[in-house]
């Protein structure tokens, strides 16, 4: 009967598949327990019917109905009508051989003492029989299915090769056979464990450690490569990868111990091999009970909070127990909402306020601290793209520096304890200006930090009047409480825009991948990275600072497209071209952590270091400023002439 009449069938009788199974293995196992004891007498006389004695034949035929139905109750308590057979392993077998145990014994005993003593065998062979075919019925099929996977297998186009003999390696293993339309199939396994050499998982063998990548590549014509050790180092992880990255071969990798410890390792959970996994140094982490205890019973503001980084940093916010509440302001409605879904879906119980403006509109930005009154600002709103920038820098002063003087001068005038600027290594020596522009927020900040440390808070102007907008002057007190500080880093993985989107999306459309310069180099960091620097600089003491992280050694542009091409399965140069364009406007061959001016000092974090701020006039710095927004208000074209003088 095919599908669609077992489905008619079934639909009739109001009944599920899985019923009309236990119903056909209930009629089985009535006939099977009958036959198994009759089967017994036959062979004990000769497979001759006419010679079994009437003395044997009797007591079988009259204990036979009585024992069929006894079967089908214990094995109806011991669940073998209610498991899914295909998936049948060590425990079903267990539970039916507890079933048999108690039913033979209950045979042998009954028709003893009822109704006549039985020759030996017939116990005996009696209840093998009976076990053979309880089994035999019930894992046949999990046999069948594992033939038909094994010949799919067979069938498979693509040769894997898998990295880790641990558990993760295991699970990843048993989910690809389990896959039906894959064409992937494991052929053998790379583990550093000695201990393992020369063994094997499911008949698949475990041919050596990580040096055995190229030959076992080229012995196998390995196509795939899967990485499942979910608890290995960044650094033993590049190390693998550069092996693996010179045989040509497409990589995927699990993400992480986590998802092994929560049960959540499957096929599903293998990803590309991303650019973070080839950050020569440690993932940073710096989440610390700490840092934690600090965002307790806080109100917090994140401007741009829809974007990469200030979406970030309200993630990891609110994952923090007891915060008073999260307010994220961002002009994107789209980023916004969809920042707001996810923390609703996971964190229902969140004080969570989403708004809509720009830093620019300075009563938007008052109304917000007059209402809410936040804590603590982590202050990302800002124009990022150093080429757009250059041909919109009227654009980059209005939001970049305006917006942050809006914002810092509010978060001043209401009091509130800590602002905390993002900020990039692009404010380092800047030669464009999106990191002018930076540059000069990170001198705002320094100069209200002064201003308030000798007590002329009330010197600093509100500039808030300029660009057409009129509002009643805030009030500063004379000695306001909030530390400006700033955050410094490089280059953020996966950003909105970055040159790892662009690179992925050059490579699946079959190149070529655009290189501005082939010795260009950056600082990279990962997103969460970066916001948890952000976080655990917000919980440092000492205003007027910017913090800056330790990000290890920068990486050559050049070399990241190549390995993401060769991860990717394809080789540079020949599948996918690379073209050098040329540096754009803005654009430097390497970035700088600090000036020349500026020192390191330690921070209780060894990876977190403080950049001495420069000395400079604040009175001038602030006269200067004052021109430059009105001349961006005015959108004059001379406006790098401001931005250089400043």
């Amino acid at each position: 009967m095919n599908s669609k009449g077992k489905e008619k069938l079934f639909s009739r009788f109001n009944l599920q598949h899985s019923q009309w199974i236990a119903i056909y293995l209930v009629v089985y196992d009535a006939v099977a327990v009958t036959f198994a004891y009759f089967a017994a007498l036959w062979l004990r006389f000769d497979l001759v019917f006419s010679k079994i004695p009437v003395d044997y034949l009797d007591p079988w035929k009259d204990f036979a109905p009585f024992y069929a139905v006894f079967c089908i109750i214990v094995f109806a308590l011991f669940r073998l009508y209610r498991s899914i057979w295909r998936f049948a392993s060590f425990n079903e077998l267990q539970r039916i051989a507890t079933a048999s145990v108690i039913t033979v014994a209950v045979h042998t005993i009954a028709i003893t003492v009822i109704f006549y003593r039985m020759p030996l065998s017939y116990y005996i062979m009696g209840a093998l029989i009976q076990s053979v075919l309880v089994a035999g019925i019930r894992f046949s099929y999990r046999f069948i299915l594992l033939v038909r996977e094994k010949r799919q297998e067979d069938k498979a186009t693509t040769n894997c090769m898998l990295i880790g003999a641990g558990a993760g390696g295991r699970v990843v293993l048993a989910e690809i056979r389990s896959l039906k339309r894959t064409p992937d199939k494991i052929v053998c396994i790379i583990d550093d464990n000695q201990n393992k050499w020369n063994r094997q998982i499911d008949g698949i063998p475990i041919v050596g450690g990580r040096e055995m990548i190229p030959e076992a590549v080229r012995k196998y014509h390995i196509k795939k490569i899967l990485i499942a050790i979910p608890s290995i180092s960044g650094k033993d992880k590049k190390e693998i990868i550069d092996i693996c990255k010179e045989t040509d071969c497409e990589l995927k990798t699990l993400p992480g111990l986590y998802q092994l410890i929560f049960g959540n390792v499957t096929i599903n959970s293998l990803r590309n091999v991303e650019v973070e996994d080839l950050l020569e140094r440690e993932p940073i982490k710096m989440d610390s009970p700490e840092m934690r205890d600090y965002f307790r019973d806080k109100t917090v503001l994140v401007t741009g909070g829809g974007g990469s980084i200030g979406s970030e940093i309200c993630r990891q916010i609110a994952a923090v127990k007891g915060l008073k509440r999260l307010i994220i302001f961002d002009m994107y409605e789209n980023n916004a909402h969809q920042i707001k879904l996810e923390l609703t879906d996971k964190y229902p119980r969140l004080d969570l306020i989403v708004l809509i403006g720009s830093v620019r509109n300075s009563r938007k930005v008052k109304q917000i601290f007059a209402d809410y009154r936040p804590d603590i600002v982590f202050h990302a709103a800002a124009h990022k793209h150093v080429p757009l920038m250059e041909d919109s820098p009227c654009e980059a002063i209005k939001n970049n520096v305006i917006g942050t003087y809006y914002t810092a001068y509010a978060a001043m005038a209401y009091e509130c304890e800590k602002f905390v600027l993002i900020s990039t290594d692009k404010a380092v020596n800047p030669v464009s200006i999106m990191g002018a522009s930076k540059r000069i927020c990170e001198m705002i900040i320094q100069t209200f930090e002064r201003k308030i440390s000798k007590g002329k808070a009330r010197e600093i102007p509100d500039l808030r009047s300029h660009g057409g907008v009129n509002n009643h002057p805030l009030v500063i007190p004379e000695h306001p409480k909030t530390e400006f500080v700033a955050v410094r880093f490089g280059n953020v993985l996966g950003s909105n825009g970055s040159v790892v989107p662009r690179f992925k999306e050059q490579i699946a459309a079959g190149g070529p991948v655009t290189v501005t310069d082939p010795e260009i180099i950056r600082y990279f960091m990962t997103i969460p990275e970066a916001a948890s620097l952000v976080l655990t600089a917000a919980s440092f003491g000492g205003g007027g600072n910017i913090f800056v992280l330790d990000m290890g050694t920068p990486i050559k542009i050049e070399d990241l497209a190549r390995t993401m091409i060769r991860l990717s399965g394809l080789k540079p140069d020949e599948d996918i071209k690379i073209v050098y364009t040329g540096l754009r406007p803005g654009e430097k061959l390497y970035e700088e952590r600090l000036m020349d001016e500026e020192g390191l000092k330690t921070t209780p974090n060894e990876l977190i270091n403080i950049g001495k701020p420069i000395e400079f006039d604040e009175d001038e710095f602030l006269g200067q400023l004052k021109r430059l927004m009105e001349a961006a208000y005015e959108e004059r074209e001379d406006i790098r002439d401001y931005i250089t003088e400043i």
